[in-house]
């Protein structure tokens, strides 16, 4: 009987814990409705051309346990991912845009710029200074403008310049570049690892190994989805080396069936992992946004290092090296665990928080 108890008393929590979880859940669905899709890589085709309504007037500034300290209005252009990088003693944003226009009032008789990647000195964050503004293609949505940036120093990557910085940013849907912004009042375009596609999305980039995970439209390839993971070695980023194509099973070319999701973009580690060791050789990749999300997770050293790809080749779609055009096994290979949400949920930003005790969990 006290078994009895004890296994109904776990019962209970469980279901009250995935009231907890489900209730908010519910709440966001029916408030967020199509918003959730923001990016619509659910879509076969990559972005939406469906025209965006006028926006409702913006609301004032607000604040829980912080400030506001300083302000930039970037011309005008809708942000979407923001980073700052050090740069000597300054500190510099760089601020990806979604697609769209306004003038650039830096240049004589402000002229309009499709939107593409702000630069903004925040040393002194009362005071940012915008710097440059790097034009981006033309497009609505995520049919133009450059979304993402990442930025390494050429100190820390193992075949860069010393004393020089790069800047890793999407090319609207049409591919990736790589800027040189040691000057961020005069950034300077260095090579243009992929380009001629109809989609692209969120990569990452090690800046201590030069490997960079650029979200690609594998459809050039053969590969039946527009975004999937196209490796490359930008050590020395004037010089882009492919190292090989990689999704889940079932969008590879030659696969029947039923295509998984999209890739939204990868979370690497890199061979280190964390300070306190934990993450070693992992990379996590979300797919889905709002929907058939999969949480994968990656051996690293698997994925850079699978002799059974042969000698490395260019990135040809007439190539039918396995490393433009892989079999399901050596897309398994490096695979250490792949986890299926449920239909309305989407993996979209797989951000692990490793090492971190859950107590609601603790009598499991």
């Amino acid at each position: 009987m006290t078994s009895l108890r004890r296994s109904s008393q776990r019962t209970r929590r469980w279901c009250f814990r995935l009231l907890l979880l489900v209730a908010p859940l519910a709440l966001l669905f029916v408030t967020a409705g199509p918003a959730f899709t923001h990016d619509e890589d659910e879509l076969m085709g990559g972005t939406s051309i469906q025209p965006r309504g006028p926006r409702p007037p913006g609301h004032g500034s607000s604040q829980h346990d912080m400030r506001l300290v300083g302000f930039d209005p970037l011309q005008g252009r809708s942000a979407y991912q923001p980073i700052i990088h050090q740069q000597g003693k300054r500190w510099i944003a760089y601020i990806g845009h979604h697609g769209g226009s306004a003038p650039n009032t830096l240049k004589p008789g402000a002229p309009v710029e499709s939107n593409g990647t702000s630069i903004v000195d925040v040393t002194n964050p009362a005071r940012p200074v915008y710097l440059f503004h790097i034009p981006g293609p033309a497009g609505a949505g995520e049919a133009g403008g450059a979304q993402m940036v990442r930025a390494c120093d050429g100190s820390t990557l193992p075949k860069g310049v010393p004393g020089k910085t790069y800047l890793l940013r999407e090319k609207g849907t049409q591919g990736h570049e790589v800027f040189d912004v040691t000057d961020p009042s005069n950034p300077v375009l260095v090579s243009t690892p992929v380009d001629n596609l109809r989609d692209a999305h969120k990569s990452w980039w090690e800046c201590d190994t030069g490997i960079a995970y650029l979200v690609s439209d594998g459809r050039p390839d053969g590969w039946r989805v527009s975004r999937m993971t196209k490796v490359f070695d930008l050590s020395d980023p004037a010089n882009p080396v492919f190292l090989r194509n990689f999704g889940l099973v079932g969008q590879e070319p030659g696969s029947t069936g039923p295509a998984p999701i999209n890739l939204h973009g990868p979370i690497s580690l890199g061979p280190n992992g964390l300070p306190n060791g934990s993450g070693k050789n992992r990379i996590y990749f979300g797919y889905g946004t709002s929907s058939q999300g999969v949480l994968q997770i990656v051996d690293r050293d698997k994925l850079l290092n699978d002799s059974s790809l042969g000698p490395l080749v260019p990135d040809n779609p007439t190539s039918t090296s396995p490393r433009v055009k892989p079999s399901p096994a050596q897309l398994l290979f490096p695979q250490v665990s792949k986890l299926d949400l449920f239909p309305s949920a989407g993996a979209h930003t797989t951000f692990p928080v490793l090492r971190q005790p859950v107590p609601d969990f603790s009598d499991n």
